[in-house]
């Protein structure tokens, strides 16, 4: 599959990239990844490396927690068991914000720099293609992935 982005064709290869246990840290008073995409049931590990405190909740009604505080060193973890958008926050530092895209299935991936990624083998069909960003609007393509060969599609946010 091969996905053209501002008009420059980038590979996407046709490999499993899930990650059974997705991790958020805290670091440099920030949560790392900012966003982080994962199949409900996932359980994600939030290891403070910050040689501070950190309370890292969410109030959100797909998955409300709060982890109370805990020092360097030290990790929590959440298990998410509903699809749906949830908003992580510190209560010690109020300019951390982080979000978890909780998604029914485990098809996903996140784009490095130049936009490549990498998805599971999907079987021959007709798929919708979502892209999301919490500072830039949505986007949907549909796509049609053949018995064998690529899939040129460009996307433009």
């Amino acid at each position: 599959m091969r996905l053209a982005r501002s008009g420059l064709p980038v590979q996407i290869a046709a490999e499993r990239t899930y990650q059974r246990r997705p991790t958020r840290a805290q670091i440099d008073r920030a949560f790392a990844p900012r966003v982080l995409s994962i199949a409900a049931g996932d359980s994600v590990e939030l290891p403070n490396l910050d040689p501070v405190y950190h309370d890292v909740f969410s109030l959100s009604p797909i998955k409300n927690f709060d982890l109370g505080r805990y020092p360097k060193g030290q990790s929590r973890r959440v298990v998410f068991d509903r699809p749906g958008l949830v908003n992580v926050y510190c209560g010690i530092h109020s300019d951390m914000a982080a979000f978890v895209l909780v998604l029914p299935h485990h098809v996903f991936a996140r784009p490095d720099r130049d936009g490549a990624f990498a998805l599971p083998p999907l079987p021959a069909g007709h798929y919708t293609i979502c892209v999301w960003h919490p500072d830039l609007r949505g986007l949907r393509r549909e796509v049609t992935v053949p018995d064998r060969g690529d899939v040129v599609l460009e996307l433009s946010l």
